[in-house]
């Protein structure tokens, strides 16, 4: 058993991300899915949808909500499922988050969601033409 992961995003975001990820490592090891909510979508229904998809991920260990945007309707759904300490909600998912969060699915709720922070930031570089030079020269 392992924890559950739920992508709430604006759009297609979410399921892409998934996609992206479970390409890039070659399978998905953690059971997941993603929730997409549409600009014309009735927040109610969507979190209907959000509630069954928390149910059939659950497995006994908890359930890891990575969202795009805080306060934004994905978000807000995502922060009316139900509280008891087996759901957590993360905001800004990005690519490596969710790749580290997939990188570590034996990790306890706590620890798997220290691992989706951590991802996040350090996932943000700013890249510029000095460093890559550097990083060319000592390839070299």
């Amino acid at each position: 058993m392992s924890v559950g992961l739920l992508i709430i995003t604006h759009n297609r975001i979410g399921i892409e991300l998934l996609h992206s990820a479970t390409v890039m490592m070659e399978v998905c090891p953690l059971n997941a899915l993603a929730l997409q909510v549409n600009q014309d979508c009735d927040p109610d229904e969507i979190l209907e949808q959000a509630r069954q998809m928390i149910r059939t991920l659950d497995q006994g260990k908890g359930i890891l909500v990575m969202t795009d945007i805080y306060g934004s309707t994905p978000s807000n759904i995502a922060n009316r499922l139900p509280d008891n300490n087996t759901i957590t909600v993360v905001s800004g998912i990005n690519l490596p988050m969710l790749i580290r969060v997939l990188n570590y699915p034996s990790l306890s709720l706590s620890d798997l969601t220290n691992k989706a922070l951590s991802g996040g930031r350090d996932g943000i570089l700013l890249c510029s033409q000095e460093h890559t030079r550097e990083h060319d020269k000592k390839r070299n």
